[in-house]
């Protein structure tokens, strides 16, 4: 659990470095749209370099990732835990410095790529959280392994998950906030993919049926 503490504050501390760059750029073009990034009214140049930099984000999320963990496997929790515990801090960071958001139903540009993906707060936070918490309680489950029906259940419930936050990316294109979130199809894939996890917990703890002894 050390190598977790560590990835832990190094996404922590990222984050706070994220949030400082979201306050330079509110307080620079702060303009009248409803939300985030593009609620600053910055030119597109300026954009491009937000883009790249939310690239570069994940790459330094996916490296402290492969340095912490010593397979594919622990590669993969590790990088889960570090993105939840950044884009949970994130918004705590924002909080402390300008008290946004004021609520956690406000509604935010979550990332720019391929396209701008919108959602309430509570949103991303509920899906940090579950990255975090599931990565942790697996790095404590060594001998647990995810089998086919898991991983088909996490992918299905993941894109469920990004086309609640992408399916009414055109609103952000207008700066305008969309009617509604679409709580069915994020609750629905939340809901998948956890449940997939439980499910393989639950089997992996289900002792082996006794077999019939052979005659010799």
């Amino acid at each position: 659990m050390k190598r977790a503490l560590w990835v832990g504050v190094y996404a922590i501390a990222m984050a706070a470095v994220e949030s400082a760059v979201v306050v330079y750029l509110r307080a620079l073009h702060e303009g009248a749209a409803p939300a985030s990034v593009l609620q600053y009214q910055l030119p597109m140049r300026l954009l491009s370099i937000e883009a790249g930099r939310e690239a570069a984000t994940l790459v330094m999320l996916i490296t402290v990732a492969v340095l912490a963990g010593r397979n594919a496997w622990e590669g993969l929790l590790y990088f889960a835990l570090a993105f939840g515990m950044w884009d949970i801090f994130y918004y705590v960071w924002l909080w402390v410095f300008i008290g946004w958001p004021p609520s956690l139903l406000t509604w935010d540009i979550l990332f720019l790529i391929p396209v701008p993906w919108v959602g309430p707060v509570l949103a991303p936070v509920v899906v940090s959280l579950c990255l975090a918490g599931g990565a942790l309680w697996l790095l404590n489950r060594s001998d647990l392994r995810l089998s086919a029906r898991a991983w088909v259940l996490a992918s299905v419930g993941c894109l469920l998950v990004l086309l609640s936050f992408t399916i009414d990316f055109h609103y952000a294109l207008v700066s305008a906030e969309p009617p509604r979130f679409r709580w069915e199809l994020f609750s629905a894939g939340i809901a998948v993919a956890v449940g997939g996890l439980v499910w393989d917990a639950v089997a992996g703890r289900r002792p082996a049926p006794d077999r019939p002894l052979r005659a010799c």
